[in-house]
């Protein structure tokens, strides 16, 4: 017997036409690339993204077909996605960090009709425009006072095409399962591979980031997504803050430690989110200027793992809860977040740290299991290490134009590629990347945990962990350190930090200090390189032990 409920499509439009009618006066508040704030409303946006569809309608661009952004979190990028997708369109987020040759790429193998993109960005896609034969056009994110002159073919201004409309458009209604988003993974090993989000995985996923356990977002907040809307969705964030109503802070392209603390401050910003880099850049400010951040109540720290003294600065001197998360492009992209279980409250402050170093549990809509290498299911004890599978709702089944073959197994699970353990509260650790975990004398070693535990040492600004090739244990770790500005410090005196806090087997046979650590265009450490840089180094160890 089947239900008798209405067939009520989960169309990602239904988000901005709710956020219109019963928030319609709530603000999207933008540093503008073009330098001043900008102020408009969801309900105002609701009429320009609509303006954007019957643009590109008039463009001649169709259901099912592909068009790219390269721009910065602003309201215009906001709208242009809804925009992109009431259309039936596919908004696809091309991500200006890569280089040339993989945006070359990917805007070829999404077979991208459109691109819509900053000033900023102006210069890459002149660059690149002679390899991408089939876009039609490129649509420059700013007004006619603003214009470039440019060498694009058939360039377009933003407000000009705005302008021409008059935002009478009904959303194309599409099934709920059709594309609606396309972000490509960061592509470490081999070109990027496409990840084709459906409207229905969107809409789900963003009720699931705005649960009061996830993300806890309310009408009442005022959201800075600091995670680019080109990183995995900014998470979620411009799905889900107009779901709830919320107020959204776009930081623009401005995201140094002094920009952010003034949209937090001027804006009275309750909830924030982005990866560790960006908060050491503020943390780093805070510091020098003795500023505080009176409004903040929550930050979602992901991306890459935050080490246990971002963590402590935040809550113990500024009062701000920090919720570790979890996730992958493929995910949509969230996996786990790390709020607290019943009782956990009443936990020492040092226990307290114990847990929210760790990724955090999954919400409703993520399964997870770990297994060993022949694919047996591990225990939850916070001990064993095992390969991190999911699935659920919003995670992916496969890649664009089928490219990586079978990515689940025959029960629909899906390996992240990441190496964790599960505590028996369901609280998730990631240990490593699966091909980033230091394997010495046939047991695991966890790169992220060194890392963040010389990040501690109060002279380290950033520390990356890597294996080097030991003749008797096969591998031992690596600590490659860059200090903070003026420091000075040795081996010694950072191995001292170290020792007693981890096992001592785990400690690094050696130190080396760098200027810089190379990241990859999201941010997280590029370890690749890093192994590329030191594959001749040879541990003052192995000499012992030949």
């Amino acid at each position: 017997m089947k239900g008798l409920m209405q067939d009520w499509p989960l169309r990602v439009s239904s988000i901005l036409d709710h956020a219109a009618r019963f928030h319609g006066e709530r603000e999207i508040v933008s540093r503008s690339v073009e330098g001043p704030i900008v102020r408009t409303t969801y309900a105002e946006m609701n009429v320009r993204a609509r303006k954007v569809a019957q643009a590109l309608r008039r463009l001649g661009v169709k259901e099912g077909e592909v068009v790219a952004t390269l721009a910065w979190n602003t309201g215009r990028h906001m709208e242009a996605w809804y925009g992109i997708m009431g259309l039936g369109a596919v908004c696809h987020t091309l991500n200006p960090r890569l280089f040339a040759e993989q945006l070359v790429y990917i805007i070829n193998h999404a077979e991208d009709k459109y691109i819509f993109v900053d000033l900023t960005f102006v210069p890459i896609v002149e660059a690149i425009e002679a390899q991408c034969p089939n876009v039609k056009g490129y649509v420059i994110m700013t007004d006619a006072a603003h214009m470039p002159q440019t060498k694009l073919r058939n360039a377009l201004c933003y407000e000009t095409l705005l302008d021409a409309e008059d935002g009478d458009f009904q959303w194309v209604e599409v099934d709920e399962n059709a594309a609606c988003g396309l972000c490509y993974t960061s592509g470490t090993t081999g070109n990027p591979k496409g990840v084709l989000y459906s409207h229905r995985s969107n809409v789900l996923h963003a009720m699931i980031g705005a649960t009061a356990d996830a993300m806890g977002l309310k009408s009442v907040d005022s959201v800075l997504p600091v995670v680019p809307m080109f990183h995995a969705n900014a998470w979620g964030i411009a799905f889900s803050a107009p779901m709830v109503g919320a107020k959204i802070v776009m930081p623009g392209q401005k995201m140094d430690g002094d920009s952010i603390c003034e949209l937090l401050t001027t804006e009275e910003v309750t909830f924030t989110a982005a990866v560790p880099t960006v908060w050491l850049m503020l943390l780093q400010y805070l510091e020098k200027t003795g500023k505080t951040l009176d409004h903040l109540k929550r930050v979602v720290i992901g991306g890459s793992a935050a080490p246990r003294s971002m963590i402590d600065i935040f809550e113990s001197k500024y009062g701000v809860e920090v919720r570790h998360a979890w996730g992958m492009t493929e995910m949509s992209p969230l996996g786990t977040l790390g709020s607290f279980k019943a009782g956990m409250e009443e936990l020492s402050h040092e226990e307290k740290l114990d847990i929210k170093v760790k990724q955090g549990r999954p919400p409703y809509g993520v399964e997870m299991k770990i297994t060993d290498d022949d694919g047996a299911e591990l225990p939850w004890d916070g001990k064993a290490f095992g390969h991190l599978l999911v699935r659920g709702p919003s995670i992916a089944k496969s890649y664009l134009k089928g490219e990586g073959g079978k990515i689940l197994d025959d029960d629909g699970w899906f390996d992240t590629g990441d190496v964790a353990t599960v505590d028996q509260r369901g609280f998730m650790q990631i240990t490593d990347r699966a091909k980033d975990v230091i394997k010495s004398g046939g047991e695991w070693i966890s790169s992220i945990e060194l890392e963040n535990l010389a990040v501690g040492h109060p002279k380290v600004a950033e520390a990356a962990v890597i294996g080097i090739a030991h003749p008797k244990w096969d591998e031992r770790p690596l600590l490659i350190v860059v200090l903070k500005e003026g420091e000075t410090a040795t081996k010694e005196e950072i191995l001292h930090y170290m020792d007693g806090k981890i096992a001592k087997w785990w400690m690094p046979d050696d130190v080396a200090f760098i200027d810089e650590i190379p990241h990859t265009a999201t941010g997280k450490i590029q370890k690749l390189a890093l192994r590329d840089k030191f594959k001749d180094y040879k541990l003052p160890t192995a000499n012992a032990a030949e």
